[in-house]
């Protein structure tokens, strides 16, 4: 669609794993989509190391602070369609994905209150992707991939 606006966003997140759970958070009203869970992360600020995004962000949205943190896959995602504020947009996420270990004894709870998380938990791997836990495409291609994220930093 030649009238959708453009945007290109870079960002790295964080694919921690706890036995048979995945940490994820819940975008809020101030983010898009609303309600889809993600994981931990969010956009590269200008001038910024990606290494230092991802353990920042998962700070702001978690609560929990990386022990270790490894550059494991690339994701991406191009989409035209109604996107905020009912506009059409041209939007290209890329995703830098890292294995990331934290101390799991702590308790997730959202750092950056009023941002674009409004919660964050340790969510059952069986249960992602359900009716009560919708996820974005990132988080499937994790999932399709666990192997590679679950075998250790």
């Amino acid at each position: 669609m030649d009238d959708a606006s453009r945007t290109q966003r870079l960002g790295a997140y964080a694919v921690v794993l706890h036995g048979s759970e995945m940490l994820l958070t819940r975008i809020s009203p101030q983010g898009f989509p609303v309600g889809r869970w993600t994981l931990p992360g969010g956009g590269v600020d200008h001038g910024e190391s990606p290494h230092l995004t991802v353990r920042r962000e998962l700070y702001e949205e978690t609560g929990l602070e990386a022990v270790s943190a490894r550059l494991v896959d690339v994701h991406d995602v191009h989409v035209v369609d109604i996107g905020r504020d009912d506009a059409y947009e041209d939007y290209h996420g890329v995703h830098l994905l890292y294995v990331v270990e934290v101390d799991a004894q702590v308790e997730p709870h959202v750092v950056d209150i009023g941002g674009t998380t409004d919660m964050a938990r340790w969510v059952p791997l069986e249960d992602i992707g359900s009716k009560t836990v919708p996820v974005l495409s990132m988080v499937t291609h994790a999932l399709e991939r666990l192997d590679q994220f679950g075998a250790g930093v």
